[in-house]
C-alpha cells in the first residue's frame, strides 16, 4: 500500500488549500477504499497529531477541535484519493500534513488505528 500526499504551500492567513492523498494497493485481501482514511499534521518541535478522519464510505468524519468548521475530509472511493479542504488557514496550522490508512474501516481518531502512512506534505501559513 502506498499514500501519495500532495497540495502543500506557503499560504498568507486566511487562504485556502486542498491537500490530496492519492492511495494504491491493498490491505488484508481488502481494496485499500474499503479501509478509514486520516489525516495528521507535525509542527516543528511537537508531536503528530490528529487532524481529521473519515470513514471507508465517507458517511462519518471526526475533526480536531481546532480545525472544526475549517476544515472539510473528503474521499472519492472511485479514484482512491483522500482530500483535505483547508480554509481559514492560521499561522498555527503550519506543519506537514500526513494522510494515513487505517486498518479498518471507521473514522478513527487515534495514530495506533493507522498502519500505513504517506510521506506528508508540508503546510505553511504566513501571517
Amino acid at each position: 500500500v502506498q499514500l501519495q500526499a500532495s497540495g502543500g504551500g506557503l499560504v498568507q492567513a486566511g487562504s485556502s488549500l486542498r491537500l490530496s492523498c492519492a492511495a494504491s494497493g491493498r490491505t488484508s485481501g481488502r481494496t485499500f477504499s474499503n479501509n478509514g482514511m486520516g489525516w495528521f499534521r507535525q509542527a516543528p518541535g511537537k508531536e503528530r497529531e490528529f487532524v481529521a478522519a473519515i470513514s471507508w464510505n465517507g458517511g462519518s468524519t471526526n475533526y480536531a477541535d481546532s480545525v472544526k468548521g475549517r476544515f472539510t475530509i473528503s474521499r472519492d472511493r472511485t479514484k482512491n484519493t483522500v482530500y483535505l479542504q483547508m480554509n481559514s488557514l492560521k499561522p498555527e496550522d503550519t506543519a506537514v500534513y500526513y494522510c494515513a490508512a487505517a486498518r479498518s474501516s471507521a473514522a478513527y481518531m487515534g495514530r495506533d488505528s493507522y498502519s500505513t502512512w504517506g510521506q506528508g506534505t508540508l503546510v505553511t501559513v504566513s501571517s
